[in-house]
C-alpha cells in the first residue's frame, strides 16, 4: 500500500512478512504469554530469538545490517506479535525505535560501535525521554548534561523506561541548553556507565511481561563521542522516532483487539444461554459486527499513516497521531466489549481477555497521550 497508488491490499511480500510474524508468535509467544504475565516474567530469550528473523532491526538500513523495511511492514509485524502478547511486541517496537535513531542520525563511529549488537539483539536498547515532571510536556525535561572536557556529566531521572535495568543501551534525551526544544541533545548511554543506576521495577496494571523502572543519573559521565548528531537536535530526533513508535503502539492495539475479537466469536458460538448459543442472539451479532467494523476502520487508517511515514509525506505526523489515537481507543473498546461478551468468565484469569484489557489500557497513554494526539492533529489543521 502506498499513499498515491490507490491500492488497498497488501503485496505478496508484505503478506509473507505478516505470515512469518504470525507463525513466530503462534509458536513462541501465544502459548506462554499468560504465564509471563502471571509471573511478571521478562521473556528476553524469546525477544532475542525474534532477531533471527530480522525483528531486531526492522527499519534499520540494510547497509547497517538491518532488513530495511518500511513502517507498514513494521506495523504488520507488531500487530502479529501483539496477537500473542502486546507487552512483548511493544518492547520490540521500543528497541527498534532506538536502533533506527542510531542508524538514521548517529555518526559512523557510533553506528559501528552499537548497531551490530543491536541488529542481532545481542544488545537490547531502550528509549529514554519521559521524566517524573515531564510526560506530555516532553520538551520540559530537566535531566542536565554539563560539558566537562570530552565527557558530559549527567544529573536527573528518567521515568517509565521500558527495559530499564535490564537493557544494555539507552538512547536518552538530555538538556544541554536553555532553549526549550533546541536545548535538548541525544546521547547513547551504556548500562555500565559510572553514575548510572536504576529504580526498582514498577508494579503495574498490565505489561507485566515487560519491566519498567526509573533511569537515574548522578554525576554520570558519558563521552561526547556518544552524542547523536549536533547538540540541540535531540528533540527533533525524539519526535521523528515517535512518529514510528506511535504507529507501532497502534498496531499492537490492533493485534491485541483482533485476538480478543477472535476469542469472542469462538466463545459466543459455544456458550449456551436460554437453550441456544449466545451467537444466535441479534444483540451478540450486532456487538461483534461493530467490533469488527471499528477494528477494520482503525487498521485502514493506521496502514495509510504507515505508508505516509515511510514516504516522508508532509502530513505524516498528523496521520501518525490520528492513527495512534483511533487504533488505541478502538482497540481498548473492542477488548472491553469482548470481555462483556464473555460475561463473568471474561473477568477470570483462566481466559486471556482480562490480560489484553489490562495490557492495552496503557497504549492510550504512552508514545504521547491520546489527548496530545488530538492537540497535534488540531494544531496541524489550524496551521493550514
Amino acid at each position: 500500500m502506498t499513499t498515491n497508488a490507490g491500492q488497498f491490499q497488501l503485496t505478496e511480500e508484505q503478506l509473507a512478512i505478516q505470515e512469518m510474524a504470525q507463525r513466530f508468535t503462534a509458536d513462541n509467544i501465544t502459548p506462554f504469554a499468560g504465564e509471563w504475565d502471571e509471573k511478571s516474567h521478562f521473556p528476553i530469550d524469546v525477544i532475542k530469538q525474534s532477531a533471527e528473523l530480522g525483528f531486531g532491526a526492522i527499519y534499520v538500513s540494510e547497509e547497517a545490517g538491518g532488513i530495511g523495511l518500511g513502517r507498514l511492514e513494521a506495523a504488520l509485524i507488531m500487530e502479529a506479535m501483539a496477537y500473542g502478547c502486546p507487552a512483548t511486541s511493544s518492547f520490540i517496537s521500543i528497541h527498534n525505535m532506538a536502533a533506527w535513531m542510531i542508524d538514521r542520525f548517529a555518526s559512523d563511529e557510533i553506528k559501528a560501535k552499537y548497531l551490530p549488537g543491536l541488529v542481532t539483539m545481542e544488545k537490547v536498547a531502550s528509549y529514554a525521554l519521559t521524566e517524573p515532571g515531564s510526560g506530555s510536556d516532553a520538551a520540559g525535561l530537566k535531566t542536565s548534561a554539563r560539558l566537562d572536557g570530552d565527557h558530559y556529566v549527567l544529573n536527573g531521572t528518567k521515568q517509565f523506561i521500558s527495559g530499564s535495568g535490564f537493557n544494555d543501551v539507552y538512547v536518552t534525551m538530555v538538556r544541554t541548553g536553555d532553549h526549550k526544544t533546541k536545548g535538548i541533545t541525544c546521547l547513547v548511554i551504556d548500562k555500565d556507565t559510572p553514575g548510572l543506576s536504576f529504580g526498582k521495577p514498577e508494579k503495574k496494571l498490565g505489561w507485566n511481561a515487560s519491566p519498567t523502572a526509573q533511569l537515574i543519573f548522578e554525576d554520570a559521565r558519558v563521552p561526547v563521542a556518544n552524542r547523536v548528531g549536533p547538540e540541540g537536535d535531540g528533540f527533533r530526533y525524539a519526535m521523528m522516532g515517535l512518529d514510528g513508535g506511535r504507529l507501532n503502539i497502534g498496531a499492537c492495539s490492533l493485534g491485541g483487539a483482533q485476538r480478543c475479537l477472535d476469542e469472542a466469536v469462538a466463545y459466543t458460538k459455544e456458550r449456551q444461554q436460554f437453550g441456544q448459543p449466545i451467537a444466535d442472539f441479534q444483540n451478540t451479532q450486532f456487538m461483534l459486527a461493530d467490533m469488527a467494523t471499528e477494528l477494520e476502520a482503525a487498521r485502514a487508517l493506521l496502514y495509510l499513516a504507515a505508508a505516509k511515514v515511510t514516504d516522508n509525506a508532509p502530513d505524516k505526523s498528523r496521520f501518525s497521531a490520528m492513527a495512534k489515537r483511533l487504533a488505541t481507543d478502538s482497540g481498548s473498546n473492542v477488548v472491553n466489549n469482548a470481555l462483556q461478551l464473555f460475561g463473568g468468565y471474561g473477568y477470570l484469569k483462566e481466559y486471556p481477555i482480562e490480560r489484553f484489557w489490562r495490557d492495552l489500557r496503557v497504549h492510550s497513554i504512552l508514545e504521547g497521550t491520546n489527548q496530545v494526539m488530538r492537540m497535534i492533529v488540531g494544531r496541524d489543521m489550524l496551521r493550514q
